[in-house]
């Protein structure tokens, strides 16, 4: 074979990855093998700090793109960037002893995976905007501190005073307009609320992380799901324990197709970048608007139809199994049609949204999608009901452990009960915050399916990011009664659980369930400490966590949060509890019929698609799409994701699997490039004060 074609491990089938992540080199002292050493420990927390820092300063202030925020880290394939090609390059010139070995670049990888994540734009970076945003913005007409006074405690929010819940206008305007002269922070209004929030927060990531333990057998080894995300890591690093004359430069790095798809991207980005800075440079356009194409009924009905090509996107498409990939794009145009079949049956032209803000676009899809999530979650449980009795069992001492379980992170019985003591955790909050117990619990099993659900698209699907974009109790209470609900009013805690639901479970963009499965997979695979990789893993948690609350509360008040560069801490994402209120009590539209037909519509399309996978080869339809067909991330990534599938479809017919494998370089490329130039582009930026400048999706 030529010396710039990779050996056939390297570009097998997503099928074969667990295979090829167990080979191991043996000549390793024990201790590197293992991969949590004290340099890595040290590595990582001083990442988790730095990232802590940066992001918060990224996504708020300047608003560029996200180095966090995605299930694939733009800061986390940085870091190992520059580790794999500078660092390592530099200690092998000293000592080869020196360089870092393959796991320790894993397992640093796998920390950055929670460093760039946690403090990213996500559920739980919103709670600090999301706890005085409705407050700034009250009114007399509104009437929003007539509802907040009342009915929230003074402990959940510094804007209400602890002595006798009078509205701490200082401490709010302060954040949003800044502090002038040498005003210090209020860190005393914010002490109890910080610490009752983190301990939310803390309960949610042990909830998640015992989840995953629970479940990484059955999806790893049982199910073999194909983990897509984890493709570009793992061969960046093939090559760093190996003694020839490849260990400086691995095979990836010297592949002739990884730097022609490297190429693409980067000539494409240096010009967009360049064009942004000198309008007379040339611009590459990556996006078509067409908004002005559909005009005329029954066109117009469909809405916004976004054509933007994102490389890293194509690329990691190009890893996915055909019908996922398929199903990905397929879905979003099979809901745009029934937009368009809604106006012929007499529905109310144009998108109508939904009056309660559970669902975007119409009612009846949102509640599609919702059973799907149902049905999906559903079947993934019963799929892997032997391994999860066996956990049960476990934990009531009534089954002797499996050899696996000694690999993992946790012992079952104390992932279980983990599990259990976080999901009780918060569901106590919630009840003690004020809010009814059916209702807590109904709010956090919710969040569960959720999270269930974003993971198996994440480590099948390949997404970068995920949303549902439902809020749970305003679809719960428009299946109980149309108009306004009399199953959410203030006596049953609606105000507490909708600051709950807007703060934590609404947008959960940057969730860290898919970071604990990724990483449990590599260690499991490549036979790193489990359990050290959990104490680290904790330890930049709890880290990342208080870095990136101190560094938003921060920016508020050094720079007025009316001035930072995004509009989500005064939008209408922190302004969602009091929306949602208004919502489900002065609306009085709604069928509860249909919207039940709906929901049972989606649970039964989703499991024939899934019975039918099971029954027929070559079943062209995965449900995972239909879960996420009507958010953001579909609306980004959906033609991007029609190009992977069909440069990969036409690679295939034509050429054959060898020559799709010899390809798959390539678009790894395409994908590494656009994490160079989103880097570069970053410092670049910084340097200069300019915002607003996105290479990925905001």
């Amino acid at each position: 074979m030529k010396a710039q074609t990779a050996p056939p491990t390297a570009w097998d089938a997503p099928t074969q990855l667990a295979a090829q992540t167990q080979t191991l080199t043996t000549n390793k002292a024990a201790g590197r093998e293992r991969g949590v050493t004290l340099r890595v420990v040290v590595l990582c927390l001083v990442l988790a700090v730095v990232l802590g820092y940066v992001i918060p300063v990224i996504d708020y202030k300047l608003f560029n793109t996200f180095l966090g925020a995605t299930h694939l880290p733009p800061g986390a394939i940085g870091v190992l960037l520059v580790l794999v090609l500078v660092v390592n390059p530099l200690l092998r010139l000293v000592s080869s002893k020196l360089a870092f070995s393959r796991n320790e670049a894993l397992t640093v990888y796998i920390s950055c995976l929670f460093s760039a994540v946690v403090p990213g734009h996500g559920a739980e970076n919103l709670i600090v905007p999301v706890l005085i945003a409705p407050f700034y913005y009250a009114t007399r007409e509104n009437r929003w501190l007539s509802w907040m006074q009342p009915n929230l405690k003074p402990w959940l929010t510094p804007a209400l005073n602890s002595h006798g819940g009078l509205y701490n206008k200082a401490v709010v305007e302060g954040w949003y307009i800044g502090l002038r002269g040498n005003t210090p922070i209020p860190w005393g209004v914010w002490l109890v609320p910080l610490l009752v929030w983190g301990s939310v927060i803390m309960a949610m990531y042990i909830m998640l992380g015992c989840l995953s333990v629970m479940l990484r057998a059955q999806w790893a080894e049982h199910e073999a799901l194909s983990f897509p995300l984890l493709r570009l890591p793992l061969t960046m690093t093939e090559d760093l324990d190996r003694q020839d004359s490849y260990g400086m430069l691995g095979h990836f790095f010297r592949n002739r197709m990884m730097w022609i798809g490297f190429g693409i991207t980067v000539f494409i980005q240096a010009l967009r970048g360049l064009h942004l800075y000198f309008p007379d440079v040339p611009n590459f356009p990556l996006e078509l608007d067409m908004n002005g194409l559909f005009s005329e009924a029954p066109w117009n009905q469909i809405g916004w139809v976004p054509i933007r090509i994102f490389p890293i996107a194509v690329g990691i498409t190009y890893l996915l199994t055909s019908e996922v990939s398929f199903s990905l794009w397929f879905f979003y145009w099979f809901m745009k049609l029934q937009l368009m079949i809604a106006y012929y049956l007499g529905f109310m032209p144009n998108a109508l949204p939904d009056a309660t803000n559970a669902f975007p676009g119409k009612t009846f899809q949102g509640y599609q999608t919702g059973g799907a999530y149902l049905a999906y979650v559903a079947i993934v449980l019963w799929t892997g009901r032997e391994h999860i009795l066996h956990i049960v069992q476990r934990a009531f001492r009534r089954a002797q452990p499996r050899p696996g379980e000694r690999a993992e992170a946790l012992s079952y019985p104390v992932a279980f009960w983990g599990f259990v003591l976080g999901f009780l955790y918060v569901v106590g909050f919630s009840v003690v915050a004020g809010v009814r117990l059916e209702i807590a619990v109904a709010l956090w099993i919710s969040y569960l399916v959720f999270a269930i659900g974003m993971t198996r698209i994440a480590v099948e699907g390949g997404m970068l990011f995920l949303l549902h974009d439902i809020m749970p109790l305003g679809a719960i209470a428009r299946l109980l009664t149309p108009g306004p609900s009399a199953w959410l009013t203030a006596q049953s805690g609606l105000v507490p659980a909708s600051f709950i639901q807007a703060g934590l479970i609404y947008h959960m963009r940057a969730f860290s369930m898919p970071s604990y499965i990724h990483g449990f997979k590599l260690a499991h695979d490549h036979k790193i400490a489990a359990k050290p990789l959990l104490a680290l893993i904790a330890a930049v948690v709890i880290i990342s966590t208080c870095m990136s609350l101190w560094m938003v509360i921060h920016l508020g008040y050094d720079n007025g949060g009316l001035g930072l560069g995004n509009d989500w801490s005064h939008g209408h994402l922190s302004l969602r509890p009091l929306t949602f209120i208004d919502s489900v009590t002065k609306d009085t539209s709604g069928s509860p019929v249909v919207n039940w037909i709906s929901l049972v519509m989606g649970a039964l399309l989703t499991y024939g698609m899934m019975l039918a996978r099971s029954r027929f080869l070559g079943f062209p339809f995965h449900p995972v799409a239909y879960l996420i067909c009507l958010t953001f991330a579909a609306h980004m990534f959906w033609f991007s994701i029609f190009l992977g599938w069909l440069f990969k479809g036409l690679i295939t017919r034509f050429g054959g699997p060898d020559t799709y494998r010899k390809t798959v370089p390539l678009f790894l490329g395409l994908a590494l490039g656009d994490v160079a130039m989103i880097l570069l582009w970053l410092v670049i930026d910084g340097w200069q004060g300019r915002t607003g400048h996105l290479l990925m999706p905001y």
